[in-house]
Order: C-alpha cells, then structure tokens, then sequence
C-alpha cells in the first residue's frame, strides 16, 4: 500500500481532519525550536522522529544542491553496520519517491515497484514513512523512519509533517545564527590581520597567517594564496593545511578559475573540484567544494584566496563568499598599505641619513675642519720657531674645539638611538595617536587641557602648549606616553570599539600640581575572563612609581571602558 498524506490537494494546507498534536509533540517542538546548534537540531529531530512515531529506524539525509547526500545522521542502526555500508543512501529508487510536500506511506517497503534491492549488509527495512523537510521552499533533506510494528498510521504522518515544519523553523534559524557567527569571526579576523600588518609584521610571515586564519574560520582543509611568479605566472606561493607540499609552487592555468577571478574581480563558488570534468590541475581533483576570492585593494588585485573542503564535505555557500570576499579585500588593502608604509619608511629613512649628512658636515665636519687648519697653523709656526707660549693658545683653542665636536656627534647619535629625544611632549602624543589609527581603524580624538583651558594641538609654539609640556618632567611625560600608548593598544586589541577619546590635563604646577589622564573608549567593556593583565600591572607600577593612582573600569555612559591615570607634577 503507497498514500501520499498530510497536505490538502486544493489548498496545500493540513486538512482540519487531523488530530490535535499530543502533549509530547508540543514539547518536542517547542526543545527544537529552542536549539541554534544545527548538529544538535538535526539529531534531535532525527531522534525525536523515531521515539514519537515508534520506529527502530531513523534517520536524515541533507541533501546538497545536486541531490547529492552531505550529511546523514541516523537513529537504530549499529555504527559497524554504517561503517561497513560506506557511504549515504542516494536519494533514488524508493527514496526518489518522497515527495516535495506532503509524505510517503509504505507497509512494506520491498513491495514498491521503484524497489531495487538493499545493499550488501544492509539490515532488512519493512514498513516506511519517508517525509522532505523543506527550508526557504527548498528540499532540506529527506527524514526516513522504518521498522514499525505492524504499520505506520495517520497519527504518524501528522507528528512527522508537524515535526518537519518544525525542524525547518529550527534549521533555518540555526543557519542564521551560524551565518551571523561566521561574520563576526571574519570581522575579527580581518582586524587581527590587519593590526598585524600595520604593526611591522613580516609580509611573508602575514600571508602564511592570512592563509591559516581562513582556513579555520571558513572550516577548509586547505588554504591557498595565489600570488604573481615571474612574468605572467600566478602561483601557489602560500598553502595552509591538507596537501600543502603538493600544491606548494603549483602555477595556476592559463584560462583556469584562477585568471577568471583575476580578469573579472569576483569570486567563484564550485560544488566539487573532484567530479569537475574542465578541471586542468590534477593535483586539485582530491578536493571536493572550493571558494575562490579576489585579493581586491583599490581597485587592483594582488593575488587570489582559494579554500578548499575535503571530497563529501558541505559545499561553501554564497554567504561563505561574501565573507571571505570580505575578509580577502581587507587583507589585500592592509597588504598595500604596509606596501606603502615600507616605502614611506626606506624614504623616511633615505631623508634621516640626508639629514644626518647635512649635521655632520655643516656642524661636527665644518669644526674639525677648522681644527685641523688650527693645528697645521701651530706646525708651521713651530717650523719658524714661534714662541710656545703664543702655539699653545692655538693649541688649547683646537682642543676646545675637538671637544665642541665629540658633543656635536654625540648629540646627533643621541638622536638616532632616541626618536623622541628631540620632540616634545605635544608631538610625541600626537605620533602615538597617529600610530594607533592603523590598530583601531580610525583615528582616536586627542584633547589636551591646561588648567581647564584646551590646548590647540595643532599649534606646539602656542603659550599653553609650551607651558603644557614644561609642567611635566621628563621623566613623567615618558610614563605619560607609555601610558597614553597602552591605553590606546587595548582598545585596539580588546574593546571592538568605534570611538576612543584620549583626555590629558595639566592643573597646576609643582608639588600641589597634578597631570590626569583618560582613555575612554565605547566598545564590549571589560572582559571578566581577562588572561593577560602585564600591560595594566604596568600602568598601576608606573603610577605607583610617581605617588599617583590607576584605575580601569567601566564607561560612565555605561558602554565601553574608562581608564584613569593620575600623578602628580614632582
């Protein structure tokens, strides 16, 4: 006997003939729908199937977008036996009969005419209730439940389609949660790539971490940076993960996906590289689903992020791409820009040995010339027999001069060791506060105060900003840096914050003055499981050091942290 059952022909709707859902169905959807794990929503549905309905069997086969098995969990069945079995039922003879809607009843499962036999082992199947579980419209996957004793009857059909409307609920919500949750990980994962790049970090150490942070957040076996090789090659220049020393060095077709992505700056998505017949690379045939996206940074594309799932594995998803289309735009722009900040930097440098060029030879080369004229001068006096009286004079002139010129070179060596040994207080807060811009992907908000009036940081010849900067000591305005620095690396690093004000200000002067600083920044606020505390055992030791205090707590306005500094002016 075959019925199709649960669904109104004419409306699609269940008929008012059924009856009234048990107790235990409502509370087994209410446990379903009250679940965010997919795993755990799928086995609780396969086995809340079986305990409602009375079958030993059940189980859940999750089709992907070919029809093909890519997860199946099962309910009754000893794990020996599924070993054995190799592999996931397809979705044909009896099984390709469930219907879209609706279900499909058999007392007897080997009796139906589209039954083909069992597999090799397989234990025998008797009475069947197969069922499609359907999410955004779409085949999910098949719910199979069998072996009841004697049948399956109305009352099953009914809890099954409540079950499947059910789990459907439960799956769809469970995907957006994980959806959302794969974001985020992208997001935190771009910012850490990028403070990494931006803090001086190797470029090659950057992309082998590029390569492995995208392989855990998007769950690959595999992941691939294809970057340019010599001429009109792009190679395999970073691999992360399964196969790594055969792909390694591998360059990429000439008309392959790769030079698609590249000429056509967008990702591309493949169901399975395995079954690919246009596949050009052997050595990518041992993997299964691949995410292909573009390294795009201002409009130009440095190279390609390929992830790769082993043969079976789920298939990426458009959502997938975004993210790690995302995530590889962000990556490639923070790759540019430390580009750029190298180069900045060999100029930067090129003009510091110009100008070290110039001090040397306009003030400590320019003076030793001078001595060395003084001392030839006492030679060829004392050839013509000049009193010595008269050549030491010009003696004690050149050493004076000799020793002008060793404080002169020493200066400049000063100089170089310390960057900071030439800059005041104004200026080196405004260097921390530019530095930090490339940590927090914004720039903080610096506000100085000099007995409540606001100093005009972009003025540092101004009277306050002068005076601002004599109140405070040398060695406190070291400590006033060191503090304004690691308040400004933990929001960076910890606070997830969109806005970070640096407040400092001087009030008064000597003993009864005092300088107070805040770092205030509007993100998650402190963490209660904090492992590391080394930088804020710093602040409070430099605070202690001075007679003054520390504390780090949270925001007044509620979100966010506040951290406060306060010592006075010694």
């Amino acid at each position: 006997m075959t019925t199709y059952e649960g669904l109104d022909e004419q409306t699609g709707e269940v008929p008012s003939s059924v009856t009234r859902p048990t107790q235990d169905l409502l509370h087994a959807v209410l446990a379903l729908s009250s679940n965010l794990d997919l795993a755990t929503v799928l086995r609780r549905f396969v086995q809340t199937s079986a305990d409602l309905t009375g079958a030993r069997f059940a189980a859940l086969n999750v089709l992907d977008s070919r029809g093909n098995s890519s997860t199946f969990i099962q309910v009754g069945m000893a794990p020996t036996v599924m070993e054995m079995l190799g592999r996931a039922p397809r979705s044909t003879g009896v099984l390709g009969q469930i219907p879209a809607h609706g279900v499909l009843r058999l007392d007897d499962l080997t009796q139906h005419p589209a039954f083909g036999g069992m597999p090799k082992g397989h234990p025998p199947l008797g009475s069947f209730l197969g069922a499609s579980v359907r999410v955004r419209e779409q085949v999910y996957g098949q719910l199979y439940l069998a072996n009841k004793e004697p049948r399956f009857n109305s009352q099953d059909v009914e809890v099954v389609t409540a079950l499947a409307a059910a789990a459907a609920v439960a799956i769809e919500n469970a995907q957006l949660y994980a959806a959302g949750q794969r974001r985020e990980h992208w997001l935190r994962a771009g910012q850490e790539i990028t403070t990494m790049l931006l803090s001086g970090a190797d470029e090659e150490d950057a992309l082998e971490r590029i390569a492995a942070t995208a392989r855990e957040v998007a769950e690959a076996a595999t992941a691939v940076m294809i970057l340019p090789g010599f001429g009109d090659t792009w190679i395999a220049e970073i691999v992360d993960g399964h196969g790594a020393e055969d792909l390694l060095g591998t360059n990429m077709p000439d008309h392959g996906r790769t030079r698609a992505v590249l000429e056509g700056d967008n990702g591309l998505l493949v169901d399975s590289l395995h079954n690919d017949p246009t596949l050009q690379l052997d050595v990518l045939r041992r993997f299964g689903p691949a995410l292909y996206a573009p390294l795009n940074a201002s409009g130009r594309t440095i190279g390609v992020l390929l992830l790769l799932r082993r043969i079976g594995s789920a298939p990426f998803e458009p959502a997938d791409l975004a993210t790690a289309s995302s995530f590889a735009a962000q990556a490639a722009l923070a790759l540019v820009l430390a580009e750029a900040r190298h180069a900045e930097d060999v100029s930067s440098l090129l003009d510091e040995r110009e100008r070290i060029a110039r001090d040397l030879h306009d003030l400590a080369i320019q003076q030793l010339f001078a001595t060395g004229m003084q001392l030839e001068t006492v030679r060829r006096r004392a050839e013509r027999g000049v009193d010595a009286t008269e050549l030491l004079s010009i003696v004690e002139d050149a050493v004076t001069n000799v020793d002008s010129s060793v404080r002169q070179i020493r200066s400049i060596v000063h100089a170089l060791r310390d960057p900071d040994a030439t800059a005041n207080l104004v200026e080196r807060l405004l260097r921390e506060s530019s530095l930090a811009r490339t940590g927090l992907g914004f720039a903080p908000t610096l506000l100085l105060g000099l007995d409540g009036r606001v100093v005009d940081i972009h003025d540092e010849s101004s009277d306050d900003a002068t005076a601002f900067c004599e109140r405070i000591s040398s060695d406190l305005a070291d400590d006033v840096v060191a503090v304004v620095r690691e308040g400004l690396a933990n929001a960076a690093r910890h606070a997830r914050a969109t806005s970070v004000a640096v407040r400092i200000n001087v009030i008064g002067s000597g003993p009864r003055g005092e300088v107070i600083i805040e770092v205030e920044d509007d993100g998650g606020g402190l963490d209660a499981e904090r492992e590391r505390r080394s930088g804020t055992d710093n602040l409070a030791a430099r605070a202690r050091r001075h007679g003054g205090v520390f504390t780090l707590g949270m925001s007044p306005s509620g979100h966010g942290t506040l951290l406060m500094w306060e010592a006075p002016l010694l």
